[in-house]
């Protein structure tokens, strides 16, 4: 718990800007009340429920999660969730953890684990007395949450995918990020953004805590802060790459749109073109979600905008035929006249589709009525339309078509993108590796056409691909070889963004087995110095008991720190070895450690030849 009080004091300033910062709700007769004696409760939660005065007969639940150092009732009174359900009828939920520092269990194994026990259950326990006492639909239960609060969605939507239909969690980590076996509740590691995982790995994290399940995943709807420090902004990827690996489906996102300035939103759907993960990056902001509006686009992605779906079968009208604006070689914004929905569901929003014969593709599903498009062919033309959603799912028939056609590039746009982030590289084989770094943007007007890839070799440096999202799959690389790749961002007048960080990696034998793997990830740099972390460690085909990594320092450069492993130097060369609590790895698990090295004046090398062994 020391850590626990160590961290929430230095992190209090932001976690108060998450009640700051959202619309304080209106007066209304109806009130928060306390209940008690709600069931199962392994560590006395407290339960507050708010039910509105135009309550729906059999309204929908929504459990809205606090964060570190609040309480349920300052969660009412500082997000908009109470007004919400004023408007819609629906039940809210606010839980209170009572240990100290009012964070929720997110790390033991009891919360973590379908009827295990601790604060998971507990909260469960509340929806269940609310079904009974309450009236509430045991089919429309959703929760949200922020910072402590949006770990425990994703605990509780991993825990418990039988009991909540749908979560929403700004400023969370990943189910199973923070779990730890030593009695303590704050992992560091996973706090940092430095618990990175193959898709597989968190996903099997996921159907580890209810072995035998085999119903319904619920959707997933994530939020993060990009210069988040409390939860560090990696936390965003982890936990798409999380749960589109429940839901079995890509990474690619379906769509990318831009709803409003410095917000980049990216859905992922299932091959009927079903919403599963919607996600929402919100630049140059740090620990303090949601902001005003946002808690309304949970409710309505968790569709409880909508009080009566079930027996809706009318569907909206025809939208009106869309018109073509902001045209360049990448992107065009459409706009169409809004559809109205009389079936009693309510309009839910658009699907746009680019006519193409027989199969038409989703572009977008926006929820108003305009999308800008991204990501689209220089000198291309397409024809485009609509349909319009309602809250039980019945589509309009289509608008009328809108051609229009992409600029060639070029013109006046000299402006570069912005630099991509340090790729992270996963799943390294003897012959390829797959790469991901946070999206650049472009304010030149063309707009952003995709990146670059290259392999650093000296004076000439190889192109691996040109993918137009920020990831890519590398294949046909050499065994047992180190890659220094990097990478650069291209907008649609050709304009290149500067060169990303490194990352380093080595490509295993080939062999099965036993074998072990390394990437290390350039987190840092300034003029005389850098941190490279997280230095990760993979297991190959069999589980490993221990590993060490060599490496080497370029001329006139020295370690100045290291953490998670045991480090020693010779030279330039330096050797790794694992610690007590990283050493063992399943197989196909990893662990990490990292360090910090000084340099000249002016040198821009870092540490290259990272290899990994086992006894």
């Amino acid at each position: 718990m020391t850590k626990v009080k160590g961290v929430v004091s230095t992190a209090v300033a932001m976690l108060m800007v998450v009640a700051g910062l959202v619309l304080a709700r209106p007066a209304s007769a109806a009130s928060l009340v306390e209940v008690t004696g709600f069931g199962t409760n392994p560590t006395n939660l407290r339960m507050h429920i708010y039910v509105p005065d135009n309550v729906a007969p059999n309204p929908a639940i929504l459990v809205a999660v606090h964060y570190c150092t609040g309480s349920g009732q300052a969660f009412y009174s500082g997000t908009q969730f109470a007004s919400l359900a004023d408007q819609y009828g629906f039940i809210v939920i606010y839980p209170t953890a009572t240990r100290s520092g009012s964070c929720f269990d997110v790390s033991s194994p009891q919360t973590l684990t379908h009827n295990g026990g601790s604060d998971s259950l507990g909260i469960v326990s509340m929806v269940r007395w609310a079904v009974q006492n309450r009236n509430g639909d045991a089919n429309r239960v959703y929760v949200t949450g922020a910072s402590s609060g949006g770990m425990m969605t994703n605990v509780l939507i991993g825990a418990y995918p039988d009991v909540f239909k749908g979560g929403a969690a700004f400023m969370g980590v990943p189910f199973g990020c923070f779990a730890t076996t030593d009695g303590s509740m704050w992992n560091s590691q996973c706090s940092s953004g430095q618990r990175i995982m193959t898709p597989q790995q968190w996903g099997d994290l996921v159907r580890n805590a209810f072995p035998g399940y085999t119903g319904a995943r619920p959707p997933m709807q994530i939020w993060h802060g990009t210069t988040d420090t409390t939860l560090a902004y990696p936390n965003f990827n982890e936990q798409i790459k999380q749960w589109t690996n429940v839901h079995g489906i890509s990474q690619t996102p379906s769509s990318t749109t831009t709803p409003q300035p410095n917000w980049t939103r990216t859905q992922y759907r299932d091959g009927g073109g079903n919403l599963k993960v919607e996600a929402y990056s919100i630049a140059n902001t740090g620990h303090s979600l949601p902001l005003s509006g946002q808690a309304a686009l949970a409710v309505q992605f968790f569709g409880l905008n909508n009080p009566t779906p079930g027996n809706d079968t009318t569907p909206p009208s025809t939208p009106g035929a869309p018109t073509a604006s902001n045209v360049t070689s990448s992107g065009a914004t459409l706009t169409w006249t809004a559809s109205t929905d009389t079936g009693g569901s309510g309009l839910a929003g658009y699907n746009v589709y680019r006519e193409q014969g027989a199969t038409d593709p989703l572009l977008g599903s926006p929820t108003t009525n305009s999308i800008t498009l991204t990501g689209l062919t220089a000198n291309t033309q397409y024809q485009v339309y609509v349909r319009a959603r309602d809250g039980a799912g019945n589509l309009s028939g289509n608008s009328q078509l809108v051609t229009f056609t992409t600029t060639t590039g070029g013109g006046t746009d000299t402006t570069p993108p912005s630099t991509p982030g340090t790729p992270t590289a996963s799943n390294v084989t003897s012959s390829g590796a797959t790469l991901t770094w946070t999206a650049s943007t472009d304010t030149g007007g063309s707009g952003l056409a995709g990146y670059n890839v290259y392999r650093e070799q000296g004076a000439t440096d190889p192109l691996l691909g040109s993918p137009t999202t920020n990831s890519i799959t590398l294949t046909g690389l050499t065994a047992n070889t180190q890659y220094q790749v990097y990478v650069r961002a291209r907008d649609g007048a050709g304009n290149l963004s500067g060169n990303s960080a490194l990352v380093t990696f080595t490509t295993t034998g080939g062999g099965t087995g036993g074998a072990c793997t390394v990437v290390a990830t350039t987190q840092n740099t300034w003029s005389n110095g850098y941190v490279i972390q997280p230095v990760t460690v993979t297991a190959g085909g069999a589980p490993i008991t221990s590993w060490t990594v060599t490496f080497t320092l370029p001329a006139g450069h020295t370690v100045t720190g290291s953490w998670n492993t045991a480090l020693t130097v010779s030279g330039q060369t330096v050797t790794a070895k694992n610690v007590g609590h990283n050493g063992n790895l399943p197989a196909g698990g990893s662990g990490n450690f990292g360090f910090q090295g000084s340099r000249p004046n002016g040198n821009t090398a870092v540490p290259t030849g990272y290899t990994c062994t086992t006894p």
